[in-house]
C-alpha cells in the first residue's frame, strides 16, 4: 500500500474540506456550564485529571456573553484567512448539563453571530436526555452540528478510578442514540490514564471502532497543575507512565491507529497546555511538529490507519446491552 503522507490516515482538514465550500475555525466557549461529577449529582471534585484552564483561551472567560466570546475570538482569528467562517465549539466542561430552553438560547445566540456556520458541543455520555437529543436532531437539519463525548477509555474500572462517574455502557448507548439521529458523532480518548498497559490500551481501538463513531481526538495523558491526579501522582509515581519520551508515544499512537477502523476521522493527536500548568510530560513541540514526526513514523513502519483492524482473536462488541466476546 502507498503509504504517502494523506493516505496514513483520515485526516480531520480533508473531512473540513468535504463539508465546507470555504474555510472554518473553531472558536471554543465557555458558556458557564459545570459537571454532574462536580456538583454531587454523579460525584465530587470532577475528574482527577481535569483543570479547564488548560483548554479554555485567553478570551474564552464565563463573565463574557457567547456572542462577545465568539467576536473576540473571530478577532483572533481574522488575521489568518479574513473570509473565514466559523463553528462555535461549546467546550468547557458539559455543554449540555442544562435545563433545555436555557441550552437553546445559548446555541441560538452562538449561531446569531456572523459568520458562525454550525457548532460543535462537547458533553459527557450521561448527559444527553431524549428532548435534549429531538431539538439537536432538528437543529441538524438546519446548520452544520457534531456532538462530542468524552469516552476517555473503554475500560469501567479506569472510568471509576478518575472519577468520571459514567460507564463505558453509557458511551455505547450515548453515541448509538445520537449517531442514530444523523448528528455527526465524535470521540475523545486519553491515552496512559493509571493502570492501563500499552496492550490494554491498544485493544480499546478495536472496541471504540464498533461505535457509529464519525472524529475521534486522542490525548495523551498529561499531569496538570492543581488537580487530584497531580496529588496522586505525588503519592505514588509507580502507577503512572507518563511517555516523557516522544517517540514511546508515537508507537504507542500508530500502534492503536492500525487498530481503528479506517474510515474513522482523526482529528487530533495530542493535547496542548499551558507551560505554567504542565507537570508531564512536556515534550517542547508544537501539535504540527508532532504529526510531522508521527506521519515520518509510520512511512518507516509502513503503518496506516486500519492495518490491523478486526486483527485480534477476540473482538469486544456491545449486544442487547451486554458486552459479549466473539
Amino acid at each position: 500500500m502507498d503509504t504517502t503522507a494523506h493516505q496514513l490516515y483520515k485526516d480531520f482538514p480533508t473531512f473540513l474540506r468535504k463539508t465546507f465550500s470555504y474555510k472554518v475555525q473553531k472558536i471554543s466557549l465557555n458558556a458557564g456550564f459545570t459537571c454532574p461529577n462536580r456538583d454531587g449529582t454523579r460525584g465530587w471534585g470532577g475528574c482527577t485529571y481535569c483543570n479547564n484552564q488548560t483548554f479554555n483561551p485567553e478570551y474564552c472567560r464565563t463573565e463574557k456573553s457567547i456572542t462577545t466570546q465568539l467576536e473576540e475570538g473571530k478577532r483572533f482569528f481574522a488575521h489568518k484567512y479574513p473570509e473565514m467562517k466559523f463553528l462555535a465549539y461549546f467546550q468547557a466542561y458539559t455543554n449540555t448539563y442544562a435545563e433545555l430552553e436555557g441550552l437553546k438560547r445559548k446555541y441560538e445566540e452562538a449561531l446569531e453571530v456572523d459568520n458562525v456556520v454550525g457548532l460543535v458541543i462537547g458533553t459527557r455520555p450521561d448527559c444527553m436526555p431524549e428532548d435534549l437529543l429531538r431539538y439537536l436532531e432538528e437543529l441538524n437539519r438546519r446548520t452544520f452540528l457534531m456532538v462530542e463525548y468524552g469516552i476517555e477509555s473503554t475500560c469501567n474500572e479506569t472510568l471509576k478510578r478518575i472519577n468520571r462517574g459514567h460507564t463505558y455502557e453509557d458511551t455505547v448507548e450515548a453515541v448509538r442514540r445520537t449517531a442514530a439521529c444523523g448528528i455527526p458523532t465524535g470521540g475523545h480518548i486519553i491515552l496512559g490514564l493509571p493502570g492501563e498497559t500499552h496492550d490494554s490500551m491498544v485493544s480499546q481501538a478495536g472496541i471504540l471502532s464498533d461505535l457509529p463513531l464519525s472524529t475521534l481526538k486522542i490525548h495523551q495523558l498529561q499531569l496538570i497543575r492543581g488537580t487530584r491526579m497531580a496529588h496522586q501522582y505525588d503519592e505514588n509515581p509507580a502507577d503512572f507512565h507518563l511517555f516523557t519520551e516522544v517517540d514511546e508515544y508515537i508507537d504507542l499512537v500508530i500502534d492503536y491507529v492500525e487498530h481503528l477502523r479506517p474510515e474513522l476521522v482523526l482529528e487530533r493527536f495530542v493535547s496542548q497546555s499551558p507551560k505554567d500548568l504542565l507537570i508531564a510530560p512536556d515534550w517542547g513541540l508544537k501539535n504540527y511538529e508532532f504529526v510531522a514526526r508521527l506521519q515520518k513514523r509510520m512511512q518507516e513502519r509502513g503503518a496506516y490507519q486500519g492495518k490491523k483492524y478486526k486483527d485480534s482473536e477476540k473482538r469486544i462488541i456491545f449486544a442487547e446491552d451486554k458486552f459479549t466476546a466473539e
